[in-house]
């Protein structure tokens, strides 16, 4: 009767304040619910139990008694990973003990569901390939990464060994994917912390049998270093998290394909996600000359991070020795993973229009920004093969330099990827005030002769006539990437110099404003003729007519006869604007416009 008392209370308050005791041989079962604790849970005897199904998830409050008990609380969670490739996890729960506070985790920990509340312990093997049924897990594949940039020094576990509080740690998943593991322990409660360093990154998670939500874990005033408003901001991390996706191959490194999806939120709740791209590594984690079967990562987080998500986190450049990363109670939130808004990162197989807590998504599955921002996807394909996407976010708050909450660095250094660029570091994300006179250079690293495809999308809040171009200094064209995408050949290099994104054509290069009036451009329709008056005599080398893409049209070389008046036939072309280059010898360039009408 008290256990039925107990489950009743659940389900008709949805909360229980105070504290939660379950003794003896009593259990309490909480299905598709929040449960509320102010202070502790106490599973005291070795069968008291607490089950958390249905996506049923337990939050506590502001108590300081931290939690206790030989007993054991159990919440289910799901990988999306295939035996081929990583998970990263971070487990909600630590060994059960009469002792107060949390626990060391340990992948022992993990049972194999057997029925609605019963299980058996997972069993483990040496083995490339664990086994769905009995649950077997592969000790190959564990592994932590505490405060490294390294790829040799991920540390290999096996099930017994420990793992710290808010640690996350990595395991391959079970045949197709889609396992179901059953976490059983004393629950994880209060702050906990880990180590960061600067430029260094650390395999944390989400170490509560709850949600917790993003926006408040990054922007918590311990992780910003900012108490008051007029103190220094000095964030201990980027504020960005990094979560692995991977395609699978095989179990050999030096064939593994994935890459590193991006996600960070601004203090007003602005998404900002990026998806991975996948490279080939060798065994030291270096990326390799091997096409990968797919362009980039199909999966997406968002805000909620729901329980069990591991993901890494890079210590910001001013991050000092010995400083930690917070996750608390108060970043846990209640948000299933059935209602679209918490992912276990993983495909978005529901990516249509949707909307939690103000934040709008699209077909695309990106979040819909608010009326004041600006935002575009750059898409940099290589090959046909290799995709690099680019976020750009344009807001009032936004500087030239570092923009907490909207710009995220990337993870990855390799021989043939794009990016923004911001203190001679990569960038993913980026962010400006919008300005139509904005150069935003992008830098290209090609290791071997290769077509580029420029691309954009996602462009939100942007005029519908405001041309967003790809400006090729070399070549001295403009594309609006908004008509038509933009493809070159490129020879092994990296290009730091000549490709940016712009908003109006400089269309008078090198050129003073005194010369620049001298030359006047005068179409005439009725005649089919153009007509340049050089007043001044300048020494112009050429004339290009090109589209408004920036394609080039006809090509003169003039004479030095012609230099006063030149005239060209423009019967040949089609009625249309068109975008006319005056190169002037050693001087620069001089653009204008004419308007074709037959």
């Amino acid at each position: 009767m008290k256990q039925l008392c107990i489950l009743l209370m659940v389900l008709i308050s949805n909360s229980i304040s105070g504290q939660i005791s379950v003794r003896n041989s009593n259990y309490l079962f909480v299905s598709d619910r929040v449960i509320f604790s102010e202070d502790y849970v106490n599973l005291n005897e070795t069968d008291s139990r607490f089950y958390l199904r249905n996506e049923a998830q337990l939050i506590q409050g502001n108590g300081i008694t931290g939690n206790s008990g030989i007993g054991e609380l159990s919440i289910f969670q799901t990988g999306t990973a295939n035996h081929f490739a990583y998970n990263y996890w971070c487990s909600p729960i630590g060994n059960n003990s009469s002792s107060l506070g949390n626990e060391n985790a340990r992948v022992s920990l993990i049972d194999d569901a057997t029925g609605l509340i019963t299980s058996s312990d997972a069993l483990f093997t040496t083995n490339l390939d664990g086994i769905s049924s009995p649950l077997t897990i592969s000790n190959r594949w564990l592994y932590t990464f505490v405060v490294s940039d390294e790829y040799a020094e991920w540390n290999a576990l096996d099930e017994d060994s420990t793992i710290l509080p808010g640690l996350g740690f990595t395991m391959k998943g079970i045949d197709a994917g889609g396992q179901l593991y059953d976490f059983r322990g004393k629950p994880n409660n209060g702050t906990i912390s880990n180590s960061i360093a600067a430029n260094q990154y650390t395999l944390i998670g989400n170490p509560y049998p709850s949600a917790i939500d993003a926006l408040l874990f990054i922007h918590d005033t311990d992780n910003t270093n900012i108490d008051v408003a007029s103190a220094p901001f000095t964030p201990t991390t980027t504020g960005v998290l990094y979560f692995w996706e991977q395609q699978p191959t095989d179990h050999y490194t030096a064939n593994y394909i994935g890459g590193y999806a991006t996600y960070t939120i601004s203090s007003g709740g602005v998404e900002s996600f990026t998806p991975a791209t996948f490279y080939a590594y060798d065994v030291f984690g270096n990326e390799v000359n091997l096409p990968p079967p797919g362009a980039n990562g199909s999966k997406i987080a968002k805000r909620y991070i729901p329980v069990g998500q591991g993901f890494m986190v890079e210590g910001a450049s001013s991050t000092s020795t010995g400083s930690l990363v917070y996750v608390k109670n108060s970043h846990r939130v209640y948000e299933k993973e059935s209602d679209g808004n918490s992912y276990f990162f993983r495909n978005d197989e529901n990516a249509s229009t949707t909307q939690a807590d103000n934040i709008e998504y699209n077909a695309y599955g990106f979040n819909i920004v608010p009326d004041d921002f600006k935002r575009f996807r750059l898409n940099v394909t290589f090959n046909q093969t290799i995709k690099r996407q680019l976020l750009h976010n344009f807001h009032d708050s936004a500087t030239d330099g570092f923009d907490y909450g909207l710009e995220a660095p990337s993870s990855e250094d390799f021989l043939t990827d794009a990016w923004w660029v911001l203190d001679d570091m990569p960038y993913v994300t980026q962010a400006h005030n919008f300005d139509i006179e904005k150069r935003i250079p992008l830098i290209v690293n090609v290791e071997h002769q290769q077509l580029v495809e420029f691309s954009i999308f996602d462009v939100q809040n942007f005029d519908s006539a405001q041309p967003i171009f790809l400006h090729d200094i070399d070549n001295q064209t403009y594309t609006d990437l908004r008509v038509q995408n933009y493809n070159v050949n490129l020879t092994q290099g990296n290009y730091n110099n000549r490709f940016e994104i712009t908003f109006a054509m400089d269309t008078n290069l090198g050129v003073s404003k005194e010369e620049i009036n001298t030359i006047k451009i005068i179409q005439n329709n009725e005649t089919a003729t153009m007509t340049i008056l050089n007043h001044n005599n300048l020494d112009i080398e050429s004339v290009d007519i090109l589209d408004v893409s920036g394609k080039l049209i006809c090509h003169y070389r003039i004479k030095a006869h012609e230099l006063e008046r030149i005239q060209m036939s423009t019967g040949q072309l089609s009625s249309a604007v068109y975008l006319i280059k005056i190169v002037l010898k050693d001087k620069g360039v001089i653009t204008d416009k004419i308007v074709v009408s037959h």
